[in-house]
């Protein structure tokens, strides 16, 4: 019986594919979180003129190698989450070979923690922005640059809020498409709020509540190249040193510097670590505490007054764990 494709997949398993999909968001995930990766798998079983739902071993031993313009998270989770997509295949008697496991290798880089000084001419910067090509920019970048700095998101998630997403007068923001496909929401303090507020007052107006906030000039959704690029013109104008690309100062690292100093602000305030860490973890979207523990190494690193208070649990909670991407 020929499953409905929902999701676009083209190759020879593309009835299989969806049909997994459908079990997993039957299960309560989201299928975003399967199907980036799996059309991948799709497009290259497309690519090497699958015809015979197979999948040998010659066939897992391309499948496995990193390409050189992939990134360590990206090929992690490629790998990985066709394995169980294999797994499934296999269970259901489909001659493929299950490829092995691929494990996740941090690397030593160290993101950007923003100095005081650095924070603040950076955005004096965000709020004399211009952009001839889009003067909403003006309006709408003092929002989305603090939102990213105020609320930890990633820039995915920024980009995607839409106008039915924001709640003026709760002070939440519903994020809706994340990474780990898991809906969550982030509040926002009082000068975020009254941001908000200020640019809802001159811009929402002309939104329906599906429309996206943070728009090009043609009143499309903003895309990440663009950000990057007027992030990288901020940087050079507030006198930030650029290091180079997969070097920062990031757009990403200003959830780094959220994150750093939400531990520093939850530690000095005398919450016990076991009660701060969920809040930060599930604040953050993480699938588990072990993605938080990057960040709560890097505040003891930066800040070795409160290293004394927390290494000891640490320790404990975490031992010898791999981290997870964040």
């Amino acid at each position: 019986m020929t499953t409905k494709n929902n999701y676009g997949f083209k190759s020879v398993f593309a009835d299989e594919l969806t049909a997994y999909v459908d079990s997993k968001v039957a299960g309560g995930f989201h299928a975003e979180s399967y199907t980036f990766s799996l059309k991948k798998f799709d497009e290259y079983c497309i690519q090497i003129h699958l015809s015979d739902k197979t999948f040998t071993v010659k066939n897992a031993a391309d499948w496995l190698l990193k390409r050189d313009d992939e990134a360590v998270t990206t090929h992690y989770s490629r790998v990985n989450t066709s394995k169980n997509f294999l797994k499934y295949l296999a269970l259901k008697g489909y001659d493929v070979y299950v490829v092995r496991d691929v494990r996740f290798i941090d690397t030593d880089f160290r993101p950007h923690i923003y100095t005081d000084d650095e924070v603040k001419k950076y955005f004096y910067q965000v709020d004399q922005f211009y952009s001839p090509r889009n003067k909403k920019d003006a309006v709408q970048y003092p929002v989305l640059f603090r939102t990213l700095y105020c609320c930890g998101t990633r820039i995915n998630e920024t980009l995607s809020i839409k106008k039915k997403d924001v709640d003026l007068e709760k002070g939440v923001i519903l994020l809706t498409t994340t990474k780990n496909g898991s809906q969550r929401m982030v509040v926002m303090g009082e000068d975020l709020k009254n941001l908000y507020r200020r640019f809802a007052d001159k811009t929402f107006y002309l939104l329906s509540d599906n429309d996206y906030i943070f728009t090009n000039a043609c009143g499309n959704k903003l895309d990440v190249k663009t950000i990057y690029n007027h992030h990288r013109i901020l940087l050079k104008r507030a006198g930030i040193p650029y290091a180079g690309d997969g070097e920062g100062p990031r757009i990403h690292d200003w959830r780094h510097h959220f994150s750093v100093y939400s531990f520093k602000q939850l530690s000095d305030s005398g919450l016990d670590m076991y009660t701060a860490l969920p809040i930060l973890s599930v604040y953050l979207g993480h699938k588990t505490i072990f993605a938080t523990e990057k960040y709560l190494r890097l505040t003891m690193d930066l800040f070795p007054s409160i290293k004394d208070k927390i290494q000891e649990k640490a320790a404990i909670i975490f031992g010898g764990a791999e981290n997870e991407d964040d």
